[in-house]
């Protein structure tokens, strides 16, 4: 069964180097990077268990952020990239994404994963976002999978070939 809950909606303001989660809590940011292709942001997760910071780049053209996170020891998981379908809008120096549900699982050279299908039918089904948002975030993830896939499930490569190169830490 899906968790039903309304699309997730991010903040990320460039001028404070904070980034207010969709819970409200707001975090701070080591590093942001303005391109001409998008926004990198680097930030630590003070007290998280597993993971002991992340980086994402938000990729508007693409209409995704890919995050790469890095774990303490022993507590790996067995994915490069995760991708998120999200909306992206800046206004000033302040970064909105809205999580349309759907996520990609990236092992570099091995496979991708969609994941969250049942959220975003879920979401439909109780009027949380319209039909219409719902086929383009699938048509978002469908043209996501198949540039990954084409580029030898090579997230860095294939947004090398989309006019998205990105550098990583």
């Amino acid at each position: 069964m899906a968790h039903i809950h309304p699309p997730k909606i991010e903040y990320f303001d460039l001028d404070a180097k904070s980034n207010t989660d969709p819970k409200g809590q707001l975090r701070s940011v080591d590093e942001y990077r303005l391109t001409p292709t998008g926004l990198y942001m680097f930030r630590p997760l003070a007290g998280h268990p597993k993971i002991s910071h992340f980086e994402s780049w938000f990729l508007p053209k693409l209409n995704i952020r890919v995050t790469r996170q890095s774990w303490h020891p022993g507590h790996q998981l067995d994915f490069d990239f995760y991708v998120d379908v999200v909306e992206i809008n800046a206004i000033g120096s302040v970064w909105k994404t809205t999580d349309l549900y759907l996520d990609l699982i990236v092992r570099t050279g091995h496979s991708v994963t969609v994941l969250d299908t049942d959220e975003l039918i879920a979401a439909v089904q109780h009027n949380l976002i319209t039909a219409e948002r719902a086929q383009w975030a699938l048509e978002t993830t469908y043209s996501a999978v198949s540039g990954i896939s084409a580029h030898g499930h090579d997230v860095v490569r294939w947004l090398a070939a989309s006019g998205c190169p990105t550098a990583w830490r």
